[in-house]
This record gives structure tokens, C-alpha cells and sequence, in this order.
């Protein structure tokens, strides 16, 4: 082989090698945008908190819509109020959580909102999985527990970090006594049946009646 042909045999893994190393740097990298989840106060067993929420924009040519949360264990759909968010969007609950959405944000926009939570669990730490939809049908999904084995960021849910729960905290109700759930309808049974009896004695009465002036007619 000639030096001319090594030289350039040379020159071509070079660049081979230099375009493997750029890959491999580019998949290592963590994520450049994310769903920030931050609250102040956050506690465990914490009421009426306002946690806010930040979804930073992957797209150059979509707004973004729609973001749905998957809500952590000891959250309800029913626990969680719309406080405020980007113009025209409103909250609806899910099976799992909730959904923020609405007119598309402008292009290449973070969108933030916030909502009222009841009372956060009682626990050292909570995810908010979010998938984040834009115009074009994109999806983001921000649902990883943890970092990636890589070192890298991948796609992780907003964490939330409670400190200690103050003393005398307490685990609130989560739905209406039974007593308050159930007396309207058992008032209503109750109604039914004296107005069911009612009916039943009028009729009786009215055709007693009925007999006595037909005998009183007919007796000689």
C-alpha cells in the first residue's frame, strides 16, 4: 500500500472516529428542557398548598397545549384546584389526575401554571408525571422516576421534596361522612312511602264512601 493511499486511509477513520465520539457525547448529554414542580411550604401532610408547575418548550415550530399529570399516590383528582395558568386554559380531572389545556402558548414558550392542592401526602418526596402535548401532535414525556444509569437526566418526572410533616399534622378526610352522605336519601325514602300511604288511605276512604251512599240508596 502507498503513503498516499495509508494517508488517506488514515484521514477517513479519523473523521469516522471523530463523528462516533460527537454521537456518543450527544446521547450522553441530559435532556435540555424539563417540568420544574415547586411549592412553598411543601410539607408533609401540608394543607391548601399552591404548587406551581413550569413546562419548558422542546419544539421550534409547535406551541404547547396540553399537559396532562399523573397524580402521585395519596393526591386525589378531586384534591387538586386550578389557581392560574397561560390565557384561555382550564383544568379537567382524570381517572389518574388531571389535565391543563387550552389555546396554543407562542412558540418555542415555557408554559407555567399552578394549582391548589388539598393536602400533600405524607411523604419524603412526590412525582408529578407530566406528558406535555403541543399543536403539531407532539408528546413529551417527563414520567422517569430517577436519573438515567448513564449519568444523564433522560426524560424525569417533576419531583417535589417535602420536608417533615409540623406537629399535631393529621391526615385529612378525603370524602363526606357517611351520616351527611346518606340522610338526604334516606329523608326521601321516608317521603315516599308517607305520601305513597296517604294515596293508599284516600283511595280506601273515598271508596268506603262510595259503598256507604250506594247502600244508603238502595235500602228500602
Amino acid at each position: 500500500m502507498s503513503s498516499t493511499t495509508r494517508a488517506r486511509a488514515a484521514r477517513r477513520l479519523t473523521a469516522a472516529a471523530a463523528v462516533a465520539l460527537t454521537a456518543s457525547f450527544a446521547l450522553a448529554a441530559p435532556a435540555s428542557a424539563h417540568v420544574e414542580v415547586e411549592a412553598e411550604g411543601a410539607r408533609a401532610l401540608a394543607e391548601k398548598v399552591i404548587v406551581s408547575f413550569n413546562a419548558e418548550s422542546e419544539s421550534d415550530t409547535a406551541g404547547i397545549t396540553k399537559l396532562e399529570v399523573v397524580l402521585p399516590e395519596g393526591i386525589a383528582p378531586t384534591d387538586v384546584a386550578y389557581k392560574q395558568g397561560p390565557a384561555g386554559w382550564k383544568l379537567s380531572a382524570t381517572d389518574r389526575g388531571y389535565t391543563v389545556s387550552g389555546p396554543p402558548v407562542a412558540v418555542g414558550k415555557d408554559a407555567a401554571y399552578s394549582v391548589v392542592v388539598r393536602q400533600l401526602p405524607d411523604a419524603e418526596s412526590v412525582a408529578f408525571k407530566t406528558l406535555q402535548g403541543y399543536s403539531d401532535g407532539r408528546i413529551d414525556l417527563w414520567i422517569e422516576p430517577e436519573k438515567s444509569s448513564d449519568g444523564g437526566h433522560g426524560n424525569p418526572a417533576p419531583m417535589l421534596e417535602l420536608k417533615a410533616a409540623a406537629a399535631g399534622a393529621k391526615p385529612v378526610s378525603r370524602t363526606p361522612s357517611a351520616t351527611a352522605t346518606e340522610s338526604p336519601s334516606a329523608a326521601f325514602v321516608v317521603l315516599g312511602i308517607l305520601v305513597v300511604a296517604a294515596v293508599g288511605v284516600g283511595l280506601w276512604w273515598m271508596r268506603r264512601r262510595g259503598d256507604d251512599e250506594q247502600t244508603s240508596h238502595t235500602t228500602p
